[in-house]
């Protein structure tokens, strides 16, 4: 097991050799961000709770938050267990119903599906939705003066319980679930729980403009984007800084736990990062890079948090949104891990 390290308030950098990686291998993950990740506006890389390597590109700078897009999930499955280790949250296995009992006649379908939905079915991406696999329409939902009741209305209409369908409204119900059960928006109990405590930048609370594609998706996100009923938007919208993506990322690699203090439970960081369908856990995707296990937080257009336990290893990449993206996780894969194989005792990680 790696010794428990955390950053300080200030990132420390120093040079890939002291931290036992090649330079020359990142010198290489440089010339193919350059020659084929066009959109990519800044990547971390962090070892042992060091900076390592680290790259701004069009126009952007350490200090500048980016839309993270999907990334988003993954911090709210954090903050779910927080809140369930408070116990201001059920569990799992607590049905999503109970949490919205107002919308008990709001769409019911005549299985009763729906009220078998739990918030672990949420976390897991295994909740029924009539819509097929990858083509959820979130542009219906943005237009709706209620996306609770929208996506309450549409679970388990159609679908199997338990197989795995992804879908960006459903992590919206449990983020709008997280606050009716703390009182809080998710960007406020971030604020106090999370990103204070780890030294990441509190998120302020501006004030929508609008629910165009700008507000919403592009230019215009600011914060954490919310829907008109003041609910942190649960699946994309939060805008952080690259670094801060990385602390993140080290929080989990460090079991939950920053300069002794925990943050997540163990026991969630691990739950989070377990396979309950292929290659999912809570809100997060699942990976084996080279026979050693990986798990990241993963954004459209190449936003990622990709964290390497055995390894010691974060790395965070912030994008603009591009179609067809190239896999961020390839420079993982490619540069980065054999970057630090070079220097680990014959190739055997320690």
């Amino acid at each position: 097991m790696r010794e428990k390290l955390w950053p300080g308030a200030q990132w420390e950098v120093i040079s890939p050799e002291a931290a036992g990686m090649s330079s020359s291998k990142l010198n290489a993950l440089e010339l193919a961000i350059q020659s084929g990740f066009g959109n990519m506006n800044g990547i971390v890389v962090v070892r042992d709770a060091r900076i390592v390597f680290e790259r701004y590109y069009n126009g952007y700078g350490p200090e500048d938050a980016h839309h993270v897009a999907s990334v988003t999930k993954s911090v709210l499955s954090a903050l779910v267990g927080i809140a369930m280790e408070d116990g201001a949250m059920d569990s799992p296995e607590q049905q999503i119903m109970r949490v919205f009992p107002e919308y008990a006649e709001h769409g019911e379908e005549e299985t009763g599906v729906r009220s078998q939905v739990t918030l672990g079915h949420l976390l897991t991406m295994t909740a029924p939705y009539p819509f097929p696999d990858w083509q959820e329409r979130l542009d219906e939902l943005c237009m709706q003066p209620d996306w609770v009741g929208y996506t309450l209305g549409r679970l388990g209409r159609q679908g199997a319980l338990g197989a795995f369908k992804y879908s960006t409204a459903g992590a919206h119900l449990m983020s709008a679930a997280l606050t009716r059960c703390t009182g809080k928006s998710a960007r406020q109990f971030a604020n106090e729980r999370l990103f204070g405590p780890i030294g990441m930048q509190t998120i302020p609370d501006y004030i929508m403009e609008g629910y165009g594609f700008d507000e919403l998706f592009g230019s215009k996100v600011r914060g954490w984007v919310q829907d008109p009923a003041g609910n942190s938007t649960g699946g994309w919208g939060l805008t952080l800084t690259p670094r801060d993506m990385a602390r993140f990322g080290w929080l989990y690699v460090q079991g939950g736990s920053w300069h002794g203090e925990q943050i997540v439970s163990p026991a969630w960081v691990e739950e989070s990062t377990t396979a309950h369908t292929p290659q999912y856990g809570y809100l997060w995707w699942l990976h084996e890079e080279d026979g050693v296990k990986a798990y990241a937080a993963i954004g459209d257009g190449g936003n990622m948090i990709c964290c390497v336990p055995a390894c010691g290893l974060v790395v965070a990449a912030a994008s603009s949104y591009t179609p067809e993206p190239r896999d961020c996780l390839r420079l993982v894969r490619e540069y980065i891990l054999p970057a630090t194989y070079d220097k680990m005792n014959d190739g055997r990680i320690v």
